[in-house]
């Protein structure tokens, strides 16, 4: 495997600049590359979860600044979630552009009508923005993306913004950057949160500290401090702040330390350590379920049931299908999801699934879909809401066969955010289903459950007939 490490490098020493050992490691495994000459994270992204004071954005700047130079045109986008963070940036990085070595490369600055922008003079542009202000949407041909701010990103956000990498002329592919400290329980943070569950899905137990594991197409950096450390314990600053203190001086910290407003504050933003709940595993285990993947997977027709469901804010609407394979394992997998901008199709393409399954349309009970239910049945759909008895031991019955391996998925993400929002509540004798918060999207497994609960209930009538693809 190589790395573009060295150009990037070389660029920046010719602007000046020089990394610490940490930043050169990080630089090597953002820019790694695969046989076929693409990064290794071009699919995956690449998250940095990291405290304050680190040193992240000057790692992430210098590498931005010297791709930017050392490939004509690229288009990058730098986005914060609050106008403050993102103006910020773009004056510290306006700021490097004014060096002396390093304003040959650049055009022009633009920090009218609500732009900001650099410009090189070979084409190549950075633009900086807020979220908040719905930043981002609608450009196209991007070939890096910077999440600032990412443990308050929501998957909306995320949505529409992504795609504007899909026609990315960058040649080894498009980068994602998600940059951020642990959320707080009030961040909308199930992005960020998913991200690195999925890393911590393919660490091995006995893992060592600051060991490289190699698995999945992300890359995530986690700078931490020991969940039980002392929050005083300046070897503890050490290991989560690798700046410290030769780049982030003592009385950098200290001044952090006394303005942070909670020692739970303290322990997220400054030393990285994430809160309990938030990587408490939930009724199934993120590396059990991945375990499980199997992209072929199908359910027979005669077993097939859908279901659909939606997130408390009815933002997406998802629908799902759940039966027996041929080997008659368990089979649950996202038919089909709606964002926000086509959920007005929803009752059409509820008709379409359902007459092409030759199936009824099930929801959970006290559903969020159920907003949807009169344009449902006027479209006629023959729609039914689970009761509450049936849709717990449903759940059950996915735990059971996840735990016994006799469940089978197709690796969908919205299946793995899913897990990762699960949680589930004692009551009495039964465990039942629940978000992990608000924000949280379970609504691809509640479906999934709601889908299970019908397999007595709806038999097809006759074949269904092929009618458009498997999504």
């Amino acid at each position: 495997m190589s790395t573009g490490w060295p150009a990037v490098e070389a660029k920046c020493a010719e602007f000046g600049d020089e990394f610490d050992a940490w930043q050169q490691g990080a630089g090597r495994l953002i820019l790694a590359k695969r046989e076929d000459g693409s990064y290794a994270a071009t699919v995956g992204g690449i998250t940095l979860a990291i405290p304050r004071q680190v040193a992240k954005t000057f790692l992430v700047g210098r590498i931005v600044f010297a791709l930017c130079v050392l490939f004509p045109g690229l288009r990058v986008i730098w986005t914060a979630h609050r106008t403050r963070t993102a103006t910020n940036t773009f004056r510290a990085l306006q700021g490097y552009a004014r060096r002396a070595r390093v304003a040959p490369h650049v055009a022009d600055i633009r920090k009218a009508n609500g732009e900001q922008e650099i410009l090189f003079t070979n084409g190549s542009v950075i633009m900086f923005g807020a979220r908040e202000q719905g930043f981002g949407r609608g450009l196209d041909e991007v070939g890096i993306e910077v999440f600032d701010e990412a443990q308050i990103l929501g998957l909306k956000a995320l949505e529409d913004m992504v795609a504007a990498t899909n026609q990315s002329r960058h040649p080894h592919g498009a980068l994602l950057f998600f940059m951020g400290t642990p959320p707080r329980p009030t961040d909308p943070g199930e992005v960020f949160k998913t991200r690195r569950a999925e890393a911590l899905a393919v660490q091995p137990a006995d893992v060592e500290f600051g060991e490289v594991v190699v698995g999945g197409d992300q890359l995530y950096i986690e700078c931490s401090a020991d969940r039980d450390a002392d929050p005083d314990d300046h070897q503890q600053w050490r290991k989560a702040n690798p700046s410290f203190p030769h780049r982030t001086p003592l009385r950098s910290m200290l001044r952090l330390r006394k303005n942070l407003p909670s020692l739970d504050s303290w322990m997220r933003e400054a030393l990285g350590v994430w809160d309990a709940d938030m990587v408490t595993p939930g009724p199934i285990g993120v590396d059990r379920w991945q375990e499980l993947a199997d992209g072929t997977s199908m359910a027979t027709d005669d077993t097939l049931r859908l279901a659909l469901d939606a997130p408390l804010d009815r933002s997406s609407a998802c629908f799902v299908v759940a039966g027996r394979r041929e080997d008659r394992l368990r089979h649950v997998a996202v038919r089909y999801r709606l964002d926000r901008h086509r959920l007005r199709e929803l009752p059409t393409i509820a008709k379409q699934l359902c007459d092409g399954h030759k199936v009824r349309l099930y929801v959970p009970p006290k559903s969020p879909a159920l907003a949807w239910r009169d344009d449902l049945v006027a479209a006629g759909v023959d729609l039914v809401e689970v009761k509450p008895g049936p849709f717990v031991e449903a759940q059950q019955a996915i735990e059971q066969a996840v735990a016994e391996g006799t469940l089978r998925h197709r690796g969908q993400p919205e299946m793995l955010q899913a897990v990762v929002g699960l949680a589930a509540r004692t009551t009495g004798d039964t465990s039942p289903w629940s978000r992990r918060s608000s924000s949280a999207d379970v609504a691809p497994l509640f479906a999934a459950a709601a889908a299970v609960a019908a397999a007595g209930d709806d038999v097809p009538t006759e074949a269904p007939e092929p009618f458009f693809a498997y999504s």
